[in-house]
């Protein structure tokens, strides 16, 4: 397929760009670069930087379908810059949804998340079914999408997936994480292993879990990437879906430390500290959904994970 990948600069949209190109798709990226890498593009892909209101300049008739990433992210960021958020997330969305209507491209792969859900009360795992109650501007934003991509496939007959990631973490096919703002735990967890960072931080010790420390569910990049591929099979015209993307299960975040140490071989020195304000306890993904309509099973583990994760963080370095 002729594809178009918004955001494929970055994390997720660099992985995601290289198993399509790896399948044998054509790929144009349109990336900003505010956030991704230049680098980060896969060979094969063209890259066109632009904004994502300036999608209508990029798309034409011969894609036949857009997988969605771009966008703002930092959750401490939306609350201080609210305005940015709104104007990339919503309305650079409202404008790719705008070009693709103009152009006739039908099928869209949406890169959401869990904080649509915002703070859930003590269930888990979380369902789609759920209340979406977000707690900060970024998640009030991909919900906004979400609603958006609701509309137009019920207006004007687009099919769109949205994709509700919770925790990804790893590396694969030679990409992975490097954000300027490292705010994930498994990255700065291995900044420490790798003497880079003196300790870490533990926000909150008292949680109402086993060892009292933030239940996560961890997905592996590759994990993920398979989900989109897969999304990409089953959007229909005129249908919107949203799925959640996670293991099913969840890690403390004493696990993942332990996990770092036993994989690096290296101590991880942590320093507990008091809870942030809006942590839940405890934040799992059912993916019974997904495994059910996409046919997806995520397969690897938390330790392959980190493993990933450190390899790729090593040869940066190098």
């Amino acid at each position: 397929m002729k594809l178009l990948v918004t955001g494929g600069a970055g994390y997720v949209g660099s992985v995601v760009t290289a198993l399509l190109l790896k399948e044998g798709h054509e790929v144009t990226v349109l990336d900003d670069l505010s956030t991704g890498h230049r680098d980060a593009v896969p060979d094969g892909a063209r890259l066109v930087v632009a904004d994502l209101h300036e999608a209508s300049d990029v798309l034409d008739p011969s894609v036949e379908a857009v997988l969605h990433f771009a966008g703002k992210s930092l959750v401490s960021e939306s609350v201080r810059s609210p305005g940015l958020y709104w104007r990339t997330n919503v309305s650079g969305t409202l404008a790719l949804l705008e070009a693709a209507l103009c152009h006739g491209v039908r099928r869209l792969v949406f890169s959401s998340s869990a904080a649509t859900y915002g703070e859930p009360a003590s269930r888990a795992p979380l369902r789609e079914t759920d209340p979406a109650v977000p707690t900060n501007p970024y998640g009030a934003t991909k919900l906004a999408a979400d609603h958006l991509l609701e509309s137009w496939s019920q207006a004007y007959g687009l099919g769109a997936v949205s994709l509700r990631y919770f925790n990804v973490a790893g590396a694969f096919l030679g990409f992975g994480e490097r954000h300027e703002t490292e705010t994930h735990l498994v990255p700065n967890l291995l900044k420490v292993a790798a003497g880079e960072s003196e300790h870490a931080r533990v926000f909150g010790t008292d949680y109402p879990t086993p060892d009292g420390t933030a239940v996560r569910d961890y997905l592996h990049v590759a994990d993920l990437a398979d989900a989109h591929l897969r999304a990409l099979e089953h959007v229909r015209p005129g249908a919107f879906r949203v799925h959640n993307l996670g293991t099913g299960g969840g890690h403390s975040v004493r696990e993942v430390i332990e996990a770092v140490r036993r994989v690096t071989g290296r101590p991880v020195p942590v320093v507990d500290s008091p809870r942030r304000p809006g942590d839940p306890a405890v934040l799992v993904a059912a993916n019974d959904r997904a495994r059910r309509e996409l046919g997806w099973e995520p397969v690897r583990t938390l330790d392959r994970t980190v493993a990933d994760a450190w390899e790729f963080a090593r040869r940066e370095e190098r």
